[in-house]
């Protein structure tokens, strides 16, 4: 096991800056998860870690030593891909020891590595299969096993489950984590999918436009997002933001008019424009309690999802989604009575996105 270390890395494509500055500790036996759109820069990231990409600038340590020029194959690392990258012609015991047999490791070495990791990931009765004889949630595991028949001090993952279906994304999701709660080694996991990101990470960094945003636990980015792009990516369903003006201990988001405490209204002095979130989530059907405010909308689209409904409500500021418990059985067009406790309102600046606290 080993810990990772960014220390004011960069990479740089020609002119284009891919990943900025990155400075990031990895602890031994963490799950990190890389998360962020398309072209953020974390698939780069975990690329520079496993010697696929080389670092423009900056020092990245393996453990304590700096592995800036260390070819991949002397990093101590496995990476499982997002493509299963099996050999079609071969066995599953194949698979799981052909890399280890190109490392010229002792045979019964190799059984036993093998026969633990079948064991481990449930595939002890598909050795003798092929590929083709596999179902995708089967050729992950292998994908898995080939990774932890190596041993490494760190294990990079890249995507590894989006190309399964939905049910099986979270079946294999739960084994991962089976699996590292019983290996306990480093995990750096990359994935665009903010779900698998709340759900596997012991801690997240979440990235934008090749910049590290915000690093913390699934809880710290949830309640205490740093700015507005946290605040927007980290949720299912997304927070609501809408532009807002300010007027005293009011802001004013269009058809919603909130009045704030006098603490808030004093850290907001000055502004004359800020931008408010507030998750669906957290607006509760009916009379607004002490401490919250009331907020009156007409509800256009109703989707039910079984235990609960997700209210969508067009506003001059743009759209609003609640998420309510489904007893309600909201019909399309009714006016709704919502609260929101105003511990949940979130603050952001106008022009920078930077949270107000």
């Amino acid at each position: 096991m080993a810990t990772v270390s960014f220390q004011g890395v960069s990479k740089k494509y020609g002119e284009v800056l891919a990943v900025e500055n990155l400075s990031l500790e990895i602890n031994d036996g963490e799950f990190m998860v890389l998360v962020g759109p398309s072209g953020c820069g974390k698939t780069t990231s975990l690329r520079m870690i496993a010697g696929l990409e080389e670092i423009t600038d900056g020092t990245l340590l393996i453990g304590d030593k700096v592995v800036n020029d260390i070819a991949p194959k002397d990093r101590d690392i496995a990476m499982v891909f997002q493509s299963y990258a099996l050999y079609p012609h071969m066995t599953v015991r194949d698979n799981l020891a052909f890399g280890l047999k190109l490392r010229k490791i002792e045979k019964g070495e190799i059984e036993r590595r093998v026969n633990e990791a079948a064991a481990i990931l449930d595939l002890t009765k598909l050795l003798s299969r092929k590929p083709k004889e596999l179902s995708g949630g089967q050729r992950q595991r292998v994908a898995l096993g080939r990774a932890i028949v190596r041993e490494p001090a760190v294990f990079l993952m890249d995507e590894p489950l989006s190309n399964l279906d939905a049910q099986l994304r979270v079946q294999t999701r739960a084994e991962i984590l089976r699996l590292h709660a019983r290996l306990k080694t480093t995990v750096v996991y990359v994935t665009h999918d903010q779900v698998e990101a709340m759900t596997m990470g012991t801690r997240i960094a979440v990235m934008s436009d090749g910049k590290l945003q915000q690093v913390g636990t699934p809880q710290e980015l949830y309640d205490l997002p740093v700015n507005r792009f946290v605040a927007g990516f980290i949720g299912s369903p997304a927070m609501n933001l809408l532009e807002a003006t300010v007027d005293g201990r009011h802001v004013k988001a269009g058809d919603i008019a909130i009045e704030i405490s006098d603490a808030r209204a004093k850290e907001l002095e000055g502004r004359t424009s800020v931008t408010i979130g507030f998750r669906p989530e957290h607006l509760e059907f009916g009379k607004a309690e002490k401490g919250s405010a009331q907020i009156e909308l007409t509800a256009d689209v109703v989707e039910y999802l079984g235990a609960q409904e997700l209210l969508h409500f067009s506003t001059k500021s743009g759209d609003v989604l609640a998420l309510v418990g489904s007893e309600h059985k909201t019909p399309r067009g009714t006016k709704v009575q919502l609260g929101l406790s105003l511990e949940k309102l979130h603050l952001f600046d106008a022009v920078t996105g930077a949270a107000i606290r």
